[in-house]
């Protein structure tokens, strides 16, 4: 049977056991099965975990039902009237759980018992550094990975925790579009989903203590705020909510800031103001692993203090995407299968906004790429130059790329439509050390948005014409060429 039970044999010795079904875990369930390791899985709900249930895959389906509202009301920009859209939420709501449903088979418990995984629904804790139990099961593994993702953190406001607050594992369960949504948090998570239903007809309020995407290149992230407060979302940055509570028909959040205190007042509180990773109930501390303030504190290889285990995804307290997750599970099943070294080597990482317009970046930023390597060259070139996005009437935005020596590409951010797809492009050229010149090299299809990227190294190398020595080279190509 699929699901184990307290009557089937009570010692396991697997060569890997790994505790969490989400992205993280099953790569490396997934992987080390097809490589005819004996596996032990464990999970406590859900297969697919936050990415298929509660956070991916949900909120781009909500983002894409908000696009195509916004798309009507465009529309007549291109000579088509449409007027305003029509929203029926219940069906938003089926939308996005038709699109969870289409997926959810492929993390199913059936797929993976097949796969040859044993899996186990119950709650893991570790009995001693060699020895986890889970549901009446003694578990006895070579290696050990630990993949149970994370969970919203709930601010320490005064009165918040006595409101009917949504996480992401509550809000893709309504059927009814809140009024006015407040959401402490203007991170990736809380913007997207400020726009996303703003473009659905609520009203949206973003607080944030900090600036909007801190973690963002400023100037990117001020293209993409102003986009929002153009579509009519109240964004407070560098505010703080002092209080919350009650009233007759939804709730208020005292707020202070440089303009001093104010009320805000909304039909319902979204929190997205950050994540930690689940360890409770682990008894991390008898198998001596260390944790910190976002989750397992693990070295560059994703070991734990207990060389033993293993901590990957968002519980490694780093990057809290997919992606990243993915990139987790094949470095460690490279150190537990093949016994090669694979250390984490985040400069490789794309990293992805889905606001519209979108953030996208991989490598380094400006200002870390000038504290590594002193002198580099920042190249741009705006979206408006592009005729695609001319003929989209998509010309917000703009590419940055940062090269150092030789034109090695550093780093490259993006915010505007398609962002995310061609981010792919630079990840590969950054992951392998490659350079301007190569890029200099591909012929993109016209017309498309990756010529902006193109269109850039162009002018890296447009300078070089002015020297005399090239353009006495060009004279000579010129007459005897």
């Amino acid at each position: 049977m699929a699901e184990e039970t307290e009557t089937t044999i009570k010692n396991l010795s697997p060569d890997i056991c790994v505790i969490g079904g989400g992205s993280a875990g099953l790569s490396v369930a997934a992987g080390a099965a097809a490589f005819g390791a004996p596996v032990v899985l464990i999970e406590r709900d859900r297969m697919g975990g936050d990415c298929l249930n509660h956070g991916c895959v949900p909120s781009k389906a909500l983002i894409a039902a908000a696009r195509h509202a916004h798309a009507v009301r465009e529309a007549a920009a291109f000579g088509v009237i449409a007027g305003e859209p029509v929203i029926d939420f219940e069906k938003v709501h089926a939308h996005v759980q038709s699109v969870i449903a289409a997926i959810a088979p492929n993390d199913s418990v059936e797929r993976f018992t097949a796969m040859g995984v044993r899996i186990i629904k119950a709650e893991a804790r570790f009995l001693d550094a060699d020895t986890v139990e889970a549901g009446g099961f003694s578990i006895r593994a070579r290696r050990f990975v630990i993949a149970t993702g994370s969970s919203t953190i709930l601010p320490p406001i005064p009165g918040l925790a006595e409101l009917d607050y949504l996480t992401n594992e509550s809000l893709f369960d309504l059927k009814r579009l809140p009024e006015h949504l407040l959401i402490i948090g203007a991170g990736p998570v809380g913007l997207e989903m400020a726009q996303a239903h703003r473009r659905l007809g609520a009203k949206v309020t973003v607080i944030d203590v900090r600036e909007a995407l801190s973690g963002e290149d400023t100037e990117l992230a001020r293209i993409v705020t102003d986009r929002l407060r153009g579509e009519g979302i109240t964004l407070f940055e560098n505010t703080h909510v002092l209080a919350a509570g009650q009233t007759a028909h939804g709730v208020w959040l005292q707020c202070e800031n440089g303009r001093g205190a104010h009320m805000v007042e909304g039909s319902t509180v979204l929190l997205a103001a950050g994540r930690r990773g689940n360890t409770a109930g682990l008894d991390l501390a008898v198998a001596g692993i260390r944790e910190t303030a976002r989750g397992i504190a693990v070295d560059r290889r994703l070991r734990t203090d207990n060389r033993r285990v293993y901590a990957i995804g968002d519980v490694a307290g780093g990057p809290q995407f997919t992606h990243m997750a993915g990139y987790h599970a094949s470095r460690v099943l490279r150190e537990i299968l093949f016994r090669l070294p694979a250390r984490e080597n985040r400069d490789i990482i794309p990293r992805a906004i889905f606001t519209d317009p979108e953030i996208a970046s991989v490598g380094l930023c400006e200002d870390e790429a000038r504290r590594r390597f002193g002198h580099v060259d920042v190249l741009r070139w705006p979206y408006s130059e592009n005729d695609r996005a001319q003929a989209e009437r998509a010309t917000t935005g703009l590419i940055k790329i940062i090269a150092g020596r030789g034109g090695r590409v550093l780093g490259v951010s993006i915010v505007g439509t398609g962002a995310a797809e061609m981010i792919n492009m630079w990840q590969m050229v950054i992951a392998n050390g490659q350079g301007l010149r190569h890029v200099r090299n591909v012929i993109a299809p016209y017309p498309t948005m990756t010529e902006i990227g193109k269109r850039a190294v162009i002018a890296y190398y447009t300078p070089m014409t002015r020297k005399p020595f090239v353009r006495a080279i060009i004279r000579f190509l010129r007459r005897f060429g």
